[in-house]
């Protein structure tokens, strides 16, 4: 295996990710991603984008100072500001990328650019200059690549490349391509394109049509050595190529993918689950590597055949994805030190505090519950995770319902230590609970989805409540998630963990206006490769 199939893992989790609808994450959150990313062995991370606003600059300059092998890139469109903005944020990284792009297809540069093409040219040489001049380390990227005509996208490159550019990324921004569409066009540029041997390709792929680590894949036997991607797959629409789904592609298939990375694949699902956690996003049963169901076998003939041998039926092993299954039977009688070992099995390390909470969450649950499954314990620790920060929180629930209405909930909450007792009636209970929550928290935002489903099987399982909000004026939403085997409660968690997100982020836009009187629209901020 020669250095030449080495292939860069290019993590986009804190910037791409992020900008998945409700899925904002805090500065803390921000640094404990960050923290396990350079951990597993991640090449470079995308921090975010720093002049979009001053949390966003703050974020990126923490994980500059944070991370001991990465690179930390900052992304910038092609302007002046952007670009020195984002080389003061990488500053104290030892080993800073300027990530800086712009798009170069007909559509995109009649209708959002309003630029002719030897403008964007221009722009071109313009920008990677001053990048390079800032920094050793210039990612040049053509947003929406595969819809650019390809003269005039040889062209961008090689302008690129004179420019100083030493990573020419090609994103398929829309999820548009298909994969030997995408190996034609790497092909072709490392063809066309004079000085293409002296840069590194790099693929950046959207799943609109489920196909984005296909076409990764498809990049990278085209010569690319660059793949971006993020945990679980999240990001704008669809999302993006998923990193645990490209690398172990590449290790189960060494065959047809002769290249190897960096990464520490036992670390996967640890990943996933913490990337889930802080974003509020669940990951679908039926994920491939970190899915609840991908290493599980319910079929007779699957479980015959796995019992005598598990290549039957698995083509990786659990624990080179760190999802091992666990011997221990959990229950109310169970210890510290077996409860400790079980959150390592599962892939969970937390601090000495966030342990005991966790310790105590597990034993009023195993009271109540006459089984506790893995799937309970990575709910109740995954909760415990994703609203540790929030200010507001659910103290008590009583609620009054059944066939006399009107139904009536009477909700004790605490806001910065200090707790408030409200009541409110509703058509139903649900609608009673969040009422009350309206009540204590007067907001605007809409509820546009409310899920729920038992996170295991019998009349006492957990339920597990997913809540997604709009503020349809700020053109924002945010998503809650929470578990209790008290519905009604899990309910109330949820919908207050969205409302936390949901002003987090309205804070966070409104901190959107520029310094220096520049005000970046969200339409721009959300912008990128």
């Amino acid at each position: 295996m020669s250095d030449s199939n080495r292939v860069i893992i290019f993590d986009t989790t804190l910037r791409d990710g992020e900008q998945s609808p409700g899925a904002t994450m805090t500065l803390e959150e921000k640094l404990q991603v960050a923290e396990l990313l350079d951990e597993m062995g991640v090449d470079v991370i995308e921090a975010g984008f720093p002049v979009a606003s001053p949390g966003d600059f703050e974020a990126v300059s923490e994980v500059a100072k944070l991370v001991k092998n990465a690179g930390v890139a900052g992304l910038a469109r092609a302007n002046q500001r952007d670009i020195e903005v984002a080389a003061q944020a990488v500053k104290n990284c030892e080993k800073p990328r300027i990530h800086t792009f712009i798009s170069t297809s007909p559509v995109h540069m009649k209708y959002k650019l309003r630029k002719e093409p030897e403008q964007v040219i221009e722009m071109i040489a313009e920008s990677v200059k001053l990048a390079r001049s800032l920094v050793d380390d210039v990612e040049w990227s053509a947003e929406d690549a595969t819809r650019t005509e390809r003269d005039f996208l040889c062209r961008c490159v090689e302008t690129a490349i004179k420019a100083g550019a030493t990573t020419i990324n090609i994103p398929d921004t829309v999820g548009y391509t298909v994969p030997e569409e995408f190996f034609e066009i790497i092909t072709m540029l490392k063809e066309r394109v004079p000085g293409a041997e002296k840069v590194i390709f790099s693929t950046h792929c959207h799943n609109d049509l489920g196909l984005a680590v296909a076409n990764s894949l498809a990049g990278v036997k085209a010569g690319a050595r660059q793949i971006e991607c993020t945990i679980n797959g999240i990001g704008e629409r669809a999302g993006n190529a998923a990193l645990e789904e490209v690398v172990m592609a590449m290790r189960v298939r060494n065959d047809v993918f002769p290249y190897t990375t960096g990464i520490r694949t036992e670390m996967l699902t640890r990943a996933s689950k913490l990337v889930s956690a802080v974003t509020g996003f669940p990951v679908q049963y039926n994920k491939a590597i970190v899915g609840r169901n991908a290493f599980a076998h319910e079929s007779g003939i699957h479980q015959d055949g796995v019992l005598k041998h598990t290549q039957t039926y698995e083509i990786m092993k659990p624990e080179d994805v760190g999802a091992g299954k666990s011997a221990l039977v959990m229950g109310k009688h169970s210890g510290r030190h077996a409860f400790r070992t079980k959150l390592k099995e599962l892939g969970y390390e937390l601090s000495d505090n966030a342990f005991e909470d966790a310790f105590q969450r597990f034993k009023e649950l195993a009271d109540r519950k006459k089984h506790v499954y893995d799937e309970d314990i990575e709910a109740l620790v995954d909760e415990n995770i994703a609203t540790a920060a929030d200010a507001r929180k659910v103290v008590t629930l009583t609620v009054i319902a059944g066939t006399m209405g009107p139904q009536t909930a009477t909700l004790t909450v605490e806001e910065e230590g200090r707790h408030k007792t409200v009541q409110a009636s509703g058509n139903g209970p649900v609608d009673a609970t969040f009422n009350a929550i309206k009540q204590a928290f007067p907001h605007e935002a809409k509820l546009a989805l409310y899920q729920v489903h038992a996170v295991t099987e019998g009349t006492d399982a957990q339920a597990e409540v997913s809540v997604r909000l709009e503020d349809r004026e700020a053109g924002i939403s945010a998503t809650g998630r929470a578990a209790d085997p008290d519905t009604l409660v899990a309910s109330a968690k949820a919908y207050l963990a969205a409302l936390n997100r949901l002003e987090a982020r309205k804070r966070r836009v409104g901190a959107g206006r520029m310094q220096g009187g520049e005000t970046l629209s969200e339409e721009a901020r959300r912008s990128g490769p």
